[in-house]
């Protein structure tokens, strides 16, 4: 088990990419700490990482308010006594036409995505250094950030951003022998767009696109994860690590 006895914290871990992460942390020894604004599916993905006979804490979080990510942390400390690993996963994706999305929508898609990241990374990260942890920070991005979405506008500036954020992290952090990567997903058929992807035309443009001739799945993300998060990623830092079938190039 390449993360045995290592404390990580996942947010929007409920269901989706963010679950496959948790389950997979745990199958590899850790601890996880589950953060989510979604209760029930939360609370489930945190006994399935007990069911693996790992430790598991579910906390509600809203992580655009720095008081409620202050007290994560504090939990966590509380429960665990420390924190290794970091996955920033929560996030928001509502397709709208750019002339359609509102000021409110952009703040609200904004504050998920980017600033959520933004203020567990700073939390975590000042614990990691005033204790002397050599963490992993991981950041969930996307294929996005890079191509643009005709209804994701909102979106794939916050993935932008984030991947930004991951690389300015890594210089500011890298001195405390903290490593900060992202992982880009390609199209991962998940909750949030099952919906659209029943759409059997736009599956199979989006599967024709995708040199492997499949789209993802949440498991598909947590592998790339567990690796940086392990010491065989020890001297990655600021990767942007593009996990998407191939699909990227069809872009270009």
């Amino acid at each position: 088990m390449r993360l045995k006895d290592k404390v990580a914290i996942v947010t929007g871990a409920a269901r989706g990419i963010g679950r496959a992460i948790a389950l997979r942390l745990a199958q590899e020894g850790a601890d996880v700490t589950v953060v989510d604004v979604l209760d029930e599916p939360g609370r489930r993905t945190a006994q399935a990482v007990e069911a693996s006979g790992r430790r598991a804490l579910y906390i509600h979080t809203d992580v655009t308010q720095p008081s409620e990510v202050e007290q994560m942390v504090e939990t966590v400390l509380d429960a665990f006594g420390t924190v290794d690993i970091l996955v920033n996963d929560a996030g928001i994706c509502p397709f709208k036409p750019f002339l359609e999305i509102s000021p409110e929508l952009w703040g609200e898609v904004l504050d998920t995505n980017l600033k959520g990241y933004f203020l567990c990374s700073q939390a975590v990260a000042r614990v990691m250094v005033a204790r002397g942890i050599h963490g992993r920070i991981i950041n969930v991005s996307s294929i996005s950030a890079i191509i643009g979405g005709e209804q994701q506008a909102h979106y794939c500036a916050s993935k932008g951003g984030i991947n930004q954020l991951t690389k300015s992290m890594a210089i500011s952090l890298g001195q405390h022998g903290i490593t900060c990567n992202a992982v880009l997903p390609g199209t991962v058929e998940t909750d949030a767009n099952r919906e659209s992807l029943a759409d059997p035309a736009l599956r199979q443009t989006l599967t024709e696109r995708t040199p492997l001739r499949r789209l993802g799945r949440p498991e598909d993300i947590a592998g790339p994860v567990v690796f940086l998060a392990s010491d065989d990623a020890a001297y990655c830092t600021a990767s942007l690590l593009v996990v998407d079938g191939g699909a990227i190039v069809t872009y270009q």
